[in-house]
């Protein structure tokens, strides 16, 4: 059987087009595992030769991989399995229109930190496609955190403390990313970033 890793990254326009499209999604969240057009169309309960019209797009587009044959009744449907169980849109997508941290003048606004976050996903993206090329693995360090400020007084203190934590912390286990001379300097370069914001659960209650 194919492989199926849990995200596929996708960063051509063509592949975008063929996934931004309702009834492709739906298809593609059917075929966590090997299955046919027949059977999609019986599960969406829409005609066999539409959901297939659209199957074969996916495929195509490298959405959709072949993953064998199988005989039912006096038929042999083709099996087909999605690329991964889900997908990221590369940021480079919207060329000009990519969302840039260096355009927006306030630091601490939510846009600021959306469009840093877009920069990280493109600097992931770019290395690890650099990697795969070169056969190697890209080493990678997340920490996720859920917590409670209950006030600006505690979340000013808190922001304080952390920014002096990362700088010590930075100061002593790094080497600087410029030489004296403004060259980049020895060692592989690294980014880090930190963002902090209120959010939403999702199974929140409606306000008002």
């Amino acid at each position: 059987m194919p492989s199926f890793p849990a995200l596929a990254i996708v960063s051509d326009l063509a592949a975008a087009r063929i996934l931004l499209h309702p009834l492709r999604m739906r298809l593609l969240a059917l075929a966590n595992e090997p299955v046919s057009a027949a059977s999609m169309a019986g599960s969406l309960g829409l005609p066999r030769q539409r959901v297939n019209y659209h199957v074969l797009a996916l495929a195509r587009g490298g959405l959709l991989t072949r993953a064998g044959r199988r005989r039912k009744r006096n038929m042999v449907e083709q099996l087909y399995l999605a690329r991964a169980r889900s997908y990221l849109l590369a940021p480079e997508l919207l060329g000009p229109l990519e969302a840039d941290w260096r355009r927006i003048e306030d630091v601490a606004s939510p846009e600021y930190l959306l469009a840093l976050s877009a920069r990280m996903q493109s600097d992931i993206i770019r290395s690890l496609e650099a990697g795969q090329k070169a056969g190697l693995g890209l080493p990678a360090f997340s920490f996720k955190s859920q917590f409670r400020l209950e006030s600006e007084e505690e979340r000013e203190a808190f922001t304080t403390a952390l920014r002096d934590a990362l700088v010590e912390v930075i100061s002593r286990r790094t080497s600087p990313n410029l030489g004296p001379d403004g060259s980049p300097a020895r060692g592989r370069p690294h980014r880090l970033v930190l963002g902090c914001y209120p959010y939403a659960p999702e199974d929140a209650p409606p306000s008002g």
